[in-house]
């Protein structure tokens, strides 16, 4: 197949979205989100989904088509997202995906291998430690048994912690080679263009949006999803903050200045991942 797969990366709140805006509109196709929460049509605001008016002039694939409640991961992404490039490819001679979510865009463009079933004997062993021990030593555990994953994982998120440590166990190697596995061959070029800004611009922009977030209903939409708090598309920045802020733990404004740290930190996480990728070509706005 000949055509172009453009993939659009970075931080977030870097103008990612206008940028593949742009590149839509000269190619006269849709974009491909690559966000693993912007698919869940539940919680737009806290994930800065498309506006209407956006998606009114442009397709867009992979937004608000899941619920939180249903399952989706990045293998599954791997699958449809393909099918999509490949129709977009053929129709148009290009392809434009857009997003900030690692696993999602490794997926597509290099393809994940297939982790293995955890057996019940690892899994009630490493429960086990997690339920005596607590998340710091399963922390502790990760970083000694795949030091690589460790520096890029978000350790806030226990869930994925525990689930890398369950990988390590059951193979005898590390989550990350697994990861990296065998580079899928695709059927089109792929174009990567990572859009980035000056730490003190972006970080403005990020608190700036957590504002204008909390301005459109941010609060509102967190209170509609709090009673499934524990489901995992509900372990992320924006949503862990509020529920601590209904619990009690904090008040409103602390909640708002959380939500801005925990942003910035989750930029600086990404950008840690993206830059081991020399493929990246960098425009910085």
């Amino acid at each position: 197949m000949v055509g172009i797969l453009h993939v659009i990366l970075g931080p977030t709140g870097a103008g990612k979205s206008e940028y593949a805006m742009t590149l839509a509109r000269k190619f006269g196709c849709g974009i491909i989100s690559a966000d693993s929460r912007q698919i869940y049509r539940e919680i737009p605001i806290g994930t800065a989904a498309p506006t209407k008016e956006m998606m009114q002039e442009i397709k867009h694939w992979f937004v608000g088509t899941k619920s939180i409640s249903e399952h989706y991961s990045a293998g599954q992404f791997e699958i449809d997202a393909l099918l999509v490039i490949e129709n977009e490819i053929k129709e148009h001679g290009h392809a434009v995906m857009c997003g900030g979510s690692m696993m999602y865009i490794d997926a597509i463009c290099n393809g994940i291998d297939a982790i293995p079933d955890i057996s019940d004997d690892i899994r009630e062993h490493v429960s086990e430690m997690f339920r005596n021990e607590g998340l710091d030593a399963m922390k502790k555990r990760l970083k000694t048994l795949d030091p690589e994953y460790y520096g890029i994982v978000d350790l806030r998120n226990w869930k994925r912690v525990v689930h890398a440590v369950e990988i390590c166990e059951q193979t005898g190697g590390t989550f990350t080679e697994l990861r990296k596995g065998r580079k899928r061959e695709r059927d089109f070029e792929i174009e990567k263009t990572g859009i980035y800004r000056e730490r003190e611009d972006l970080y403005e922009r990020i608190n700036r949006r957590v504002i204008e977030m909390m301005d459109q209903g941010l609060e509102q939409e967190a209170r509609t999803v709090y009673p499934l708090k524990e489901l995992n598309a509900l372990n992320t920045v924006g949503y862990k903050e509020m529920f601590g802020y209904f619990e009690g733990q904090y008040d409103l404004d602390e909640a708002i200045r959380l939500v801005q740290r925990n942003t910035r930190h989750y930029a600086r996480k990404q950008m840690t991942w993206f830059r081991r990728d020399n493929t990246i070509d960098w425009k910085t706005l």
